[in-house]
């Protein structure tokens, strides 16, 4: 097999970006579409929720496990073949061949990239997307770190337990572990005051970025902004953002913090931690060193520095069906990023219709995607019915799918409970369309 830039083991379904599906709840549109897939027996979720760690209301994997579990149950499959080899080139067929899926991204080669953009006649399809750093645990100074969810969701406390000063090594992450329960918050949160903010904003400004190719434009999707970019719109950004301290109270001041970075936890054994929001486009050097003036990151070892990529993607609109089969040839379908949805729980979910859609040629079945009322019938119409003049990949929201109809007065003031109507219906809507697929 040929490796990525970005990709660190042979295994299938390696998360590259972060460890979060985000929200597990019917309340939040991905919780929907996350409910759906486990409806439809969907191997990704069933994994993810096996391997999964702790992330308050989100939904978060040990990614190395989860990979390496997706590998197992697709290649000891009795009817899976798994070819390691580089593909160059779109399969060919007709009518008469078997259908066959395209799932390249996020990453797609250039070779096979060519053979798209000839296929649907878009020559320079691409935005970049960016990965966030992940920090050893061992190396955190967790007299400066406390443990919390925004919200008010736990019981801000210190991370560690005075009782584990002077332990051997190995029993300090132990101890930190068995003292956690609930209610202290899944999230580590590392706190600024005014004058360390604004001395690593600065910092974060002046820091050296690697380089693009010459001939490529920055586009960067503007849900996974690099933190340099999000930081370049003014001095605050990053306080109303991925560094908000909304709901969170450090127990050293019994206040507020000026801003916070969270850690969230990246593997079971709790050894890693990522900086949620982080992702970045520094120089790995720049990174060390301006991360570094996070409190408690002082001494921080990283694990995997952050970095910026490329993905390829189609013009979805111009090129798919609802049911991800190309307007052009039926029986050749697109799933994944390179479709034109953005985020992991989107890539799986557009497999999971590709799949069944592909499923339903073989079996000489008529083909039709979820009603629009349902998270996944919205996601494809969406890719299939988007404006093509403007089209970026996207993510699941309730704003793209159909609204109640005449809610009561009670649903049109609360948010929370008409996003659960919503939700309740869509549930059920695609009970009925399992029973006619």
């Amino acid at each position: 097999t040929r490796p990525t830039e970005v990709h660190r083991t042979a295994n299938l379904a390696e998360l590259v970006c972060s460890n979060s599906l985000r929200s597990d709840k019917l309340d939040n549109a991905v919780g929907l579409l996350k409910e759906e897939m486990r409806r439809l027996d969907s191997l990704v979720m069933r994994v993810a929720d096996e391997v999964r760690v702790p992330a308050g209301a989100a939904l978060a994997v040990d990614r190395e496990r989860f990979a390496a579990r997706i590998t197992e149950e697709v290649t000891r499959h009795p009817l899976i073949e798994v070819v390691r080899r580089e593909v160059t080139e779109l399969p060919a067929g007709d009518r008469s061949t078997a259908p066959a899926i395209v799932a390249t991204g996020p990453l797609t080669s250039d070779t096979l990239a060519a053979q798209i953009a000839a296929l649907v006649g878009e020559a320079s399809l691409y935005f970049y997307d960016a990965v966030s750093p992940i920090v050893l645990a061992e190396t955190l100074d967790f007299d400066r770190v406390f443990r919390a969810s925004r919200w008010g969701r736990g019981r801000p406390q210190r991370a560690t337990p005075s009782a584990t000063e002077g332990a051997p090594d190995g029993t300090l992450q132990e101890a930190v572990r068995d003292e956690v329960t609930e209610e202290d918050g899944d999230y580590l949160n590392c706190p600024f005051d005014e004058a360390g903010y604004r001395r690593f904003y600065e910092a974060l400004m002046a820091a050296e970025r690697a380089p693009l190719h010459d001939f490529e434009e920055g586009r960067f999707f503007e849900g996974c902004l690099p933190i340099e970019v999000m930081a370049s719109r003014g001095p605050d950004t990053l306080r109303f953002g991925p560094m908000k301290p909304v709901g969170l109270e450090d127990p050293r001041t019994g206040r507020r913090p000026y801003a916070v970075v969270q850690l969230r936890q990246d593997d079971l054994a709790a050894d890693h931690y990522s900086l949620v929001g982080f992702q970045t486009q520094l120089k790995w050097g720049e990174q060390a060193r301006v991360f570094r003036l996070i409190p408690g990151l002082e001494h921080a070892e990283f694990v995997r520095f952050g970095l910026v990529h490329r993905n390829t993607y189609i013009n979805a609109p111009r090129v798919l069906q609802d049911t991800w089969q190309v307007r052009s040839r039926p029986g050749l379908l697109f799933a994944g990023q390179v479709s034109g949805v953005e985020g992991y729980v989107e890539s799986a979910a557009s497999g999971l219709l590709a799949g069944i859609t592909a499923a339903g040629l073989v079996k000489g079945r008529a083909v039709a995607a979820p009603p629009p009322t349902t998270a996944l019938g919205a996601l494809a119409h969406y890719v299939s019915h988007a404006d093509p003049r403007h089209y970026q990949p996207t993510n699941i929201t309730f704003g793209i799918m159909e609204p109640l109809e005449s809610p009561d007065r009670r649903l049109r003031r609360d948010r929370k409970a008409r996003n659960e109507a919503i939700s309740a219906r869509a549930l059920a809507d695609l009970e009925r369309w399992k029973v006619t697929r």
